[in-house]
């Protein structure tokens, strides 16, 4: 038995290895995209990230799959082997919140002197969902975006 399973794991490290990753930058129109977003809120919302985030990094929005739109990119590789691409900050509008993908998040820990002025949010791994973007703190939020932007895994 301890054979199958040391044989499983080493398929499992294959398999991740040249596992295709979903969320890719696809060239995808943001404009689009953000106009689409069938909840007035949420799109108003999705408009003010997208400015913002642009603002704060210096970069054009990119589509990254279907649902994320993305700022800048930045190669990661896990100790199992995977590896692939992913943007350095970006959101994506959901039905009942918004959800900012923020480097270096890693449950808030990173954050903490932030979050208080974000209003009602909760936080993930790598994710904040904010459930209205228009109640946190406007300079709290370009904080957060230049942060995560700038993050490296020295930080």
């Amino acid at each position: 038995m301890a054979g199958t399973s040391r044989k499983s794991a080493q398929n499992k490290t294959a398999q991740n290895k040249t596992a295709q990753n979903k969320t890719v930058a696809d060239g995808g129109d943001v404009a689009a995209f953000v106009g689409a977003v069938a909840d007035p809120t949420r799109r108003a919302e999705a408009e003010l990230l997208t400015e913002l985030m642009a603002e704060v990094t210096g970069e054009p929005p990119a589509m990254w799959g279907t649902a994320i739109v993305g700022f800048g990119s930045v190669h990661y590789r896990y100790a199992t082997g995977r590896e692939g691409d992913s943007p350095r900050v970006g959101f994506a509008p959901r039905k009942a919140q918004s959800v900012l993908y923020i480097r270096g998040l890693d449950g808030g820990a990173n954050y903490q002197d932030l979050l208080p002025r974000l209003g009602n949010h909760t936080v993930g791994k790598g994710c904040l969902y904010l459930k209205r973007v228009q109640d946190a703190d406007p300079q709290a939020l370009r904080v957060l975006v230049d942060r995560s932007y700038r993050w490296t895994d020295a930080s």
